[in-house]
């Protein structure tokens, strides 16, 4: 059998992490993740899903992850019954999640390390190449291959 789920979207809520009673760390949270279609003349709807994360992803979501940010996740479809505040059986649905990517810009994710100084000269564009960019190779000689 094949339950595999990979979503791509923002988180709805800032994740906080908590524990069980027996210390093992866990966080749920909810993605929003437009939809691929729109009809004309409409803005794209989004789904809200709900996910769960335990232990090591647990702790990663919640340390790195806050509201809006966009995330990438891979896991499995798991449903589970409960009874509410007034004793109705409940079904939820939700997403165990297996691991969790950064997928936004750095700037974005509002993680840190090393970034350019930007006093950094802009890489070579091709687009905005002209002929007198490029030098003619004489011979066959002096090619490397």
């Amino acid at each position: 059998m094949i339950n595999n789920v990979v979503l791509m979207g923002r988180l709805v809520a800032t994740p906080e992490l908590r524990n069980t009673q027996t210390g093992v760390a866990v966080t749920s949270f909810t993605i929003a993740v437009e939809r691929s279609f729109a009809r004309a003349g409409e803005q794209r709807q989004a789904d809200f899903i709900d996910c769960v994360a335990w232990r090591n992803s647990a702790e990663f979501i919640s340390r790195y992850f806050q509201k809006g940010s966009m995330i990438a996740i891979t896991g499995s479809i798991q449903t589970r019954t409960y009874d509410d505040k007034n004793g109705n059986k409940r079904k939820a649905t939700e997403i165990v999640v297996d691991q969790a990517s950064f997928c936004g810009s750095k700037a974005e994710t509002g993680t840190s390390g090393y970034s350019a100084p930007s006093a950094m000269p802009a890489a070579p564009s091709f687009a905005t190449a002209t002929e007198s960019d490029f030098e003619e190779i004489a011979g066959d000689d002096d090619l490397p291959f």
